[in-house]
């Protein structure tokens, strides 16, 4: 994979963990205004996640990475994003699955007794266009 630069986000915890990685998966966007979107078609996205904490665990890991590989890979590659429960009532845009990985990474983070966050998901749908989802300061609290 070739290196990315990705904006950083401030923050007060001494560690700062981020994992790149990436999953194919198709969408449609059910509505006029999407345009092209509308017809069902494909993505390689591409995703890094930032988390932050001030302890470690056990064996001196924030988050081992391959369990955050897992909860995003396992999920979604090689599927049809309207096709799960989190995009029921609606579109799977990039905006929204930025949010919805978020959700389902600091599900996992909220269960580790080091209690680690996540700062930000950037999802990069195409090579020239990504979104960055940062979570409230009451959502890390």
């Amino acid at each position: 994979m070739m290196q990315q630069f990705y904006p950083s986000v401030p923050h007060p915890y001494r560690f700062e963990l981020n994992k790149d990685m990436n999953f194919s998966a198709a969408h449609f966007i059910p509505s006029e205004e999407a345009g092209k979107c509308q017809a069902v078609h494909g993505h390689t996205y591409h995703v890094n996640v930032t988390i932050g904490g001030n302890e470690l665990d056990p064996i001196g890991f924030l988050i081992d990475f391959k369990i955050l590989k897992d909860i995003v890979h396992k999920k979604y590659d090689h599927s049809v994003l309207n096709d799960h429960p989190e995009f029921k009532d609606k579109f799977p845009t990039t905006e929204l699955l930025a949010e919805q990985i978020w959700i389902s990474i600091q599900a996992v983070l909220d269960t580790r007794g080091n209690k680690p966050k996540c700062l930000q998901v950037i999802v990069r749908e195409t090579p020239t266009s990504y979104v960055v989802y940062r979570p409230r300061q009451e959502d890390l609290a």
